[in-house]
């Protein structure tokens, strides 16, 4: 079973950084895209940052910019640079992939149990 792990989170200052990290693993798996989501109270969950294995990354637009996303295939991991923090960056932070299983070829979407991360003056 593919289980995410997350760290790094915790207090910060505005105008701060902190580094998220979130590791893949359990099962035989590619890994196709991996990511970071967050969510605020009473507001819905954003894509922060999205890398596509070998390809492209996307940045939400309140966090371009500001965030970097990373990836280090060989170590299942990807990683969340958040530099000039704000407030309103406040918010659980999900790691997120999409893999291939190399038995089944299926595709699936499997979620980290997210990480806090607290913004303040």
């Amino acid at each position: 079973q593919v289980q995410l792990v997350e760290s790094g989170g915790g207090p910060a200052q505005v105008g701060g950084s902190r580094t998220l990290s979130c590791l893949v693993s359990g099962g035989n798996f590619i890994i196709q895209d991996m990511g970071w989501y967050r969510q605020a109270p009473s507001k819905q969950r954003e894509l922060v940052a999205n890398i596509v294995t070998g390809g492209p990354t996307t940045y939400g637009d309140s966090v371009q910019g500001r965030f970097i996303v990373s990836q280090d295939i060989a170590k299942n991991t990807v990683n969340l640079q958040m530099n000039s923090l704000k407030p309103e960056d406040t918010a659980v932070y999900y790691c997120q992939t999409q893999v291939t299983d190399t038995s089944s070829y299926l595709r699936k979407d499997y979620w980290g149990e997210g990480t806090q991360v607290t913004v303040s003056p």
